[in-house]
């Protein structure tokens, strides 16, 4: 699998139990392989949705990744963007905050935001949660 985020979840004893015998039983290779199944399937049943919130809010869906060349062409476009993404959006490094600040409008991304902190603090009032 390629780029992955790792999250927590709690479940009760019992609906461990439950995955436990169905990987027991070989239906699945191990505990994760039967969450991303089941997250895989919700998913899909519940394509229409996320179709309706990408249309109607405008948003992009994969991975992006921007970098300080990326933000200059901007700026001497003259141009500042709001970025909503589902997926992931990565900020390198060489970015300086205040670059950020002059073509960044805003950051609204269900998924991961990937930038160093002192970007993150730079646009903290231009991400939305």
């Amino acid at each position: 699998m390629g780029d992955t985020e790792k999250i927590t979840i709690n479940l009760s004893p019992v609906d461990l139990g439950r995955i436990d015998v169905l990987v027991e039983q070989g239906l699945f290779s191990n505990r994760t392989d039967l969450i991303r199944s089941a997250i895989r399937t919700l998913l899909s049943k519940e394509e229409r949705v996320i179709e309706d919130v990408t249309t109607r809010k405008s948003f992009s869906i994969g991975v992006i990744m921007l970098n300080r060349r990326d933000l200059e062409r901007l700026r001497e476009e003259k141009k500042k963007v709001a970025y909503r993404i589902i997926g992931s959006l990565m900020l390198s490094k060489d970015i300086d905050p205040d670059l950020a600040r002059e073509t960044i409008e805003s950051i609204s991304v269900r998924g991961s935001l990937r930038m160093s902190a002192k970007l993150r603090e730079a646009l903290k009032d231009r991400i939305e949660d």
